[in-house]
């Protein structure tokens, strides 16, 4: 009897260690796995792009090129264009536009000084699946100085143009037309955007959000 009980205790010892050993590697397994979901949701909660500013210049009577000023959202990590989409719909129509690493141009390395016009630099070169970068403020120049740039990463205090033609894209935007869209990164939220193109355009260049 002495020896089976102590057979029978030695068996549970080992079992309960053999438990404990899967139950501490289960735990360590969680505790890394909610780590990394914890990282990632506070990328996708803090990071992300904002739309400040929308223009476009008229041609014929129809918005023929457009400018999108984005930043970085309070807090966001560096984000890659690289990586960005940047989604466009006019209600009948819907463009996915992607960077073009030769259609960069840099304002402080290289400033228009003939006109200053936004819409006369060489940043227009795009077709119907493009979209290109004029960089007005990279004080660490992160997203490069002369084309082709083929990683533009946009951090904290940068301030960037997304150029499109939407000639290309559209054939334009007529007036009334009711525009919608968003900045997608690879991580973080979108900078999303909606505007109305004025009902007349005697003007060449409007502020349309």
């Amino acid at each position: 009897m002495g020896i089976g009980a102590m057979i029978v205790f030695i068996a549970m010892v080992l079992v309960a260690g053999i438990a404990a050993s899967v139950l501490v590697q289960t735990a360590n397994k969680l505790e890394i796995r909610a780590m990394a979901t914890g990282q990632q949701t506070t990328r996708e909660v803090s990071s992300g792009l904002h739309v400040m500013d929308i223009s476009g210049e008229v041609v014929g009577g129809k918005i023929a090129s457009m400018t999108i000023a984005v930043r970085p959202r309070a807090g966001s990590s560096a984000i890659d264009l690289n990586q960005t989409v940047l989604e466009i719909t006019d209600g009948t129509t819907k463009v996915l536009l992607s960077y073009n690493a030769n259609n960069v141009w840099n304002y402080n390395a290289t400033p228009n000084t003939t006109t200053g016009n936004v819409f006369q630099t060489n940043t227009w070169n795009i077709t119907d699946e493009e979209f290109g970068i004029i960089v007005l403020n990279d004080a660490d120049t992160s997203m490069g100085t002369t084309p082709p740039v083929t990683s533009p990463v946009i951090n904290q205090g940068d301030l960037v143009l997304l150029t499109v033609n939407t000639t290309a894209c559209f054939s334009g935007f007529d007036p009334r037309d009711d525009i919608w869209g968003q900045v997608m990164p690879e991580n973080g939220a979108p900078g999303i955007f909606a505007f109305r193109v004025p009902s007349t355009l005697p003007d060449v260049v409007y502020d349309l959000y």
